[in-house]
């Protein structure tokens, strides 16, 4: 699971076989402008001037091997079943951050499957984009812009409790979350910075998808929160 198949001095654009559409792709290009391919995203058709750098993946959905081959896409088949095509792309691309689109929204099973990867890789920066959300791991001390009453969920994928809480609606300083236990659903932002601290960076964020690039930012700048220009 070490082995590098590609690298990228950009953000990279991960894109995968679900549901993809056009304005989050379009948002997604813009802030990371690499794309790379995860099996049956292969099939996207990206927006001109972009174009696949590498598709990785066990290959057992894409269709369009054999001509994005003839174009040099480079193609790397992974067989091994024990992880999704996200956590494939994961494992073998090198670059500073990731925006993925197509691993929310249909199959229920795909779209908890990227949850996983999302708190398997915390050293990653990883966003990921459906057609209504952003969701991405968040880090234990989190500090993000957002405009007022947009709103804010934080989804456990193990016990975590929070430390300190500025900027949302409802705080969540001192409460333990689970997932079989308590969540956060549609809290809302007072607009401006919020600073969370949490004991673990063990909680998805979810935010509207029209924030991408304001979770992109902070992810990219170690959470500094800067407002955007």
């Amino acid at each position: 699971m070490s082995r590098t198949l590609f690298r990228s001095a950009t953000p990279v654009t991960l894109v995968g076989g679900g549901p993809v559409e056009s304005g989050p792709l379009d948002m997604a290009l813009r802030l990371a402008p690499t794309a790379v391919a995860a099996d049956g995203g292969a099939d996207v058709d990206l927006p001109e001037p972009h174009r696949f750098q590498a598709v990785i993946g066990d290959m057992d959905s894409a269709r369009r091997l054999d001509a994005l081959a003839s174009e040099g896409v480079p193609v790397h088949r992974l067989d091994e079943q024990d992880n999704v095509d996200l956590v494939k792309c994961l494992y073998s691309v090198a670059a500073p951050g990731f925006v993925g689109l197509g691993f929310l929204g249909g199959r229920v099973d795909h779209h908890m499957a990227s949850m996983n990867a999302l708190v398997r890789f915390p050293a990653l920066k990883v966003a990921l984009a459906g057609g209504q959300d952003v969701c991405f791991l968040c880090p234990a001390d989190f500090r993000i812009y957002l405009p007022e009453d947009a709103r804010v969920s934080l989804l456990p994928m193990a016990p975590v409790r929070g430390l300190s809480c500025e900027g949302l609606r409802w705080s969540v300083e001192g409460m333990d979350l689970a997932p079989d236990a308590r969540v956060c659903v549609s809290n809302r932002a007072l607009g401006g910075p919020v600073h969370l601290r949490l004991d673990a960076a063990k909680a998805i964020m979810v935010l509207p998808v029209e924030l991408l690039g304001a979770a992109v930012e902070a992810l990219a700048f170690g959470g500094t929160g800067a407002a955007p220009a």
